[in-house]
């Protein structure tokens, strides 16, 4: 009978070695993930001197346009898929319908012909929008005149929202 006593004994501590590695892994997986992640189109913003918009409890519809002048547009099922004009006025009217008084902004590259970006803000108020707002960068990001976005410092800055002002859209259509 003492030699049954003399075995191993229960441990009470739980061994957390290995989900100390776990979670290294998953946060390591995390890490290298996350930047793919991020979504939108690569737009080189004007820089402007606004105060950020407050957040909203609803996302705004976003219109973004490229170098290239091709349009994107953040509702539907593929946001980074280039849109026509007639597929932009369909979603953009379809969303205002369901929102009247939703946020929205234009997020065009600072390369783009003025004209596109106007082209752009009238199918937006023929959607039903009533303000436009620009989204730009801050201007502590700003690079030098005729500097490009690779030989910019600190060009990697967020963007923020810019309050519609007065002259930010479109005369008014009809």
């Amino acid at each position: 009978m003492a030699q049954l006593h003399r075995g191993r004994r229960l441990m009470g501590d739980i061994n957390v070695v290995p989900y100390i590695d776990v979670m290294l892994v998953l946060l390591i997986i995390f890490m290298v993930t996350a930047p793919l992640l991020a979504q939108g189109v690569k737009v080189d913003l004007p820089k402007a001197s606004a105060e950020p918009l407050p957040p909203d409890a609803q996302e705004p519809l976003v219109l973004s346009i490229d170098r290239q002048g091709r349009l994107f547009l953040n509702v539907g099922g593929t946001p980074n898929v280039a849109i026509s004009e007639e597929v932009l006025t369909a979603r953009a009217t379809a969303a205002m319908r369901r929102n009247p008084d939703r946020a929205v902004l234009l997020k065009a590259d600072e390369s783009i012909p003025y004209g596109r970006a106007v082209d752009a803000m009238v199918i937006l108020q023929h959607a039903g929008a009533k303000k436009v707002g620009f989204t730009t960068q801050p201007l502590a990001t700003r690079k030098p005149m005729g500097a490009t976005a690779d030989t910019a410092a600190g060009a990697a800055a967020a963007p923020t929202a810019t309050a519609p002002a007065a002259g930010t859209a479109a005369a008014p259509a009809g």
